[in-house]
């Protein structure tokens, strides 16, 4: 089997190539910069999905299944840029490898796609994005669902929620901790903390999205996610544990964030069952 991963330098990327590794298939990492540490048996080919020039499906290989994770503009879930500008360009490439002949497709979502509903998120919950990259990536998924069932292809819709992990942004949470407690500082800004989050490690997010996207056709849509809440506050206390750090917090320094629920939490059911069957 030959698979394509398109975003593959990226924080998911990078942990998603590593999850391939431990199946038996062919895998071509697709980015915009050139990749060095690929492992064995990994090709890279340069693609650019804004400007992906003629025949994309082509140049990749003809892959068996694509796992497409490349999004520009990111972390600015706010920018209109994800509506007006990126949208276009996701729905030109992916239009043009399907029309090209792709069988199987895995896309990443967003938990945000649930917009500021509390509480417990489940797949069949109607989306209710408030950002525009959320309403971007809802627009693209009502899109891919509407070729579906005009071409048949199988697909995956893979809606992350709050990953942690080696490679994540520098402006997250943990790695804006892990500096100041580097850096000797004796206070720690943060939100007031109460927040609850499900927090997943990266690791196991690629794992569970290799699994699913190469062992079923057709999963649908699919919250990768562990199921569980946990507090923005208890997250920290646990890092500066790790760690054997003393950094005093200074909570409510930073605001609730204005486009997340103040308590939210997948359901990971879907995805345990998926896995199970895999």
């Amino acid at each position: 089997m030959r698979v394509a991963v398109t975003g593959a330098s990226g924080f998911v990327g990078r942990h998603l190539l590593a999850a391939l590794s431990t199946h038996p298939v062919e895998v071509v990492a697709a980015s915009r910069q050139p990749m060095r540490d690929l492992s064995r048996g990994h090709e890279w080919v340069h693609l650019d999905t804004s400007r992906p020039g003629q025949s994309p499906y082509d140049r990749l290989g003809k892959p068996d299944v694509l796992f497409h994770l490349a999004w520009n503009g990111l972390p600015n879930y706010g920018s209109a840029r994800h509506v007006e500008v990126e949208l276009p360009c996701q729905l030109a490439f992916l239009d043009s490898c399907l029309e090209g002949g792709l069988g199987r497709l895995a896309v990443t979502g967003t938990c945000l796609e649930y917009g500021l509903r509390e509480g417990i998120q489940r797949e069949d919950d109607a989306p209710e994005p408030t950002t525009h990259y959320a309403e971007a990536k809802n627009r693209l998924h009502e899109h891919l669902r509407a070729r579906q069932a005009e071409l048949g292809f199988g697909m995956g819709w893979f809606r992350l929620f709050y990953l942690l992990g080696p490679g994540q942004s520098p402006r997250s949470l943990i790695p804006q901790l892990d500096k100041a407690i580097e850096s000797g500082k004796e206070a720690f800004d943060m939100s007031p903390g109460d927040q609850i989050r499900d927090f997943t490690p990266v690791e196991f997010a690629a794992g569970a999205m290799a699994s699913i996207g190469l062992r079923h056709l057709n999963p649908g849509t699919v919250n990768i996610c562990t199921g569980v809440g946990t507090t923005v506050l208890e997250l920290v206390q646990r890092r500066i544990a790790e760690l054997g750090a003393s950094i005093s917090l200074n909570r409510g320094a930073h605001p609730y964030p204005d486009h997340e629920p103040l308590r939210a939490w997948g359901d990971a059911g879907r995805m345990t069952q998926l896995l199970e069957d895999a």
